[in-house]
């Protein structure tokens, strides 16, 4: 099976091309122009494109549906070259704004939430994910297509920069390694540019692997997908805190290296009756104490035979309230996408 360019770093490429300047040359047309074959290269030889073209291949997955939401979010499901599919969501932030006179007065902001595997061995009971178990893991080079035929596809000028997000389908972290060099891809600043600063890499709480990915000196941000302030109702939403419980993750997590400008992220879904009380936003500021935190609350988002229901607006309310008025940074996290099945645990690997 051939490898993909999109699996290269820059360095990578190159130490396998020569003059090294040809890894630059494929970046930008990969990166900057979109290609989709290798004879679309011009300012190569064509023998070095006929031999790239018998070693490697620049079409790692492709798109077999896009469903828009009302709210301008687009979901994606991609369908990589051993028949596997996953999903990603392009969510838009800030639509353009112009000017009286029709000129552009501020670019459309998008963040794009990526997968890292097929399917999930984290098997979190909230999760629609999780049902369809976990069959493998991306390389490098799908995770960076994601964002790469999404650009394309809306037009994306390769100069604007968008947010990125760990956040679809599978555990980063389970799959560090190349989530690590997909990272290193797309902060390269003669492909994509997306800096560390935009990139931001959530774990459902694998302890050592959140060291590992701290000594890695990435940059990336980095969010902690929490969603219980004890060990007991935690395990019952995420069977991974036997393995891996909430101190062993507040230890890791101060730790990990952040930038004095930065915070670490906490994802807390709220759960109507389950974790929405304001006894569980107390142990959530004692829990919190002494790190460089900003809480993000999610609402929970529905599916079909879920056991679980969205919680009330004025619980949501209250909870934040609490977090502010003990000095903590907190938003709520408006769904979107919602009506695609698009929203946070709401991606699966099929057409349904």
């Amino acid at each position: 099976m051939k490898r993909f360019l999109q699996d290269f770093t820059k360095r990578e490429l190159e130490d396998i091309l020569s003059p090294k300047f040809r890894a630059k040359q494929i970046y930008s047309w990969l990166y900057h122009k979109y290609i989709t074959d290798f004879n679309q290269i011009k300012n190569i030889p064509k023998t070095l494109r006929g031999e790239l073209s018998s070693k490697y291949g620049v079409e790692p997955l492709k798109i077999l549906k896009v469903e828009e939401s009302i709210d301008g979010s687009k979901k994606y499901l991609f369908e990589l070259n051993d028949g596997n599919t996953v999903e990603s969501v392009l969510l838009l932030m800030r639509g353009a704004e112009y000017n009286s006179d029709g000129t552009l007065k501020h670019h459309a902001r998008y963040t794009v939430c990526i997968s890292s595997q097929v399917g999930c061995k984290v098997g979190c009971s909230f999760c629609l994910t999780a049902k369809s178990g976990f069959t493998r893991n991306l390389s490098a080079g799908e995770i960076v297509e994601q964002v790469r035929l999404i650009k394309k596809d809306n037009n994306i000028a390769s100069n604007r920069r968008l947010n990125i997000v760990y956040m679809g389908m599978g555990e980063p972290l389970d799959n560090l390694e190349e989530v690590a060099k997909s990272s290193i891809i797309f902060a390269d600043p003669d492909g994509m540019a997306i800096s560390p600063n935009r990139q931001t890499i959530s774990t459902s709480g694998l302890s050592s692997k959140i060291k590992k990915l701290g000594k890695k000196g990435l940059g990336v941000n980095l969010a902690i997908s929490l969603h219980a302030v004890d060990d007991e109702l935690r395990e019952q939403l995420m069977p991974i805190n036997k393995a891996y419980n909430i101190k062993s993750i507040m230890d890791a997590v101060r730790a990990f290296p952040v930038n004095t400008r930065k915070k670490v992220m906490f994802e807390y879904l709220v759960i109507k009756d389950i974790n929405d009380d304001l006894k569980s936003a107390k142990k959530l500021v004692t829990l919190l104490n002494g790190i460089r935190a900003k809480v993000n609350l999610i609402y929970f988002n529905p599916y079909q035979g879920s056991l679980y229901q969205r919680p009330d607006r004025e619980d949501m309310l209250k909870f934040q309230k609490y977090l502010i008025s003990k000095g903590l940074l907190c938003t709520i996290r408006e769904s979107k996408g919602l009506d695609i099945s698009a929203a946070c645990g709401q991606l699966r690997d099929k057409v349904l």
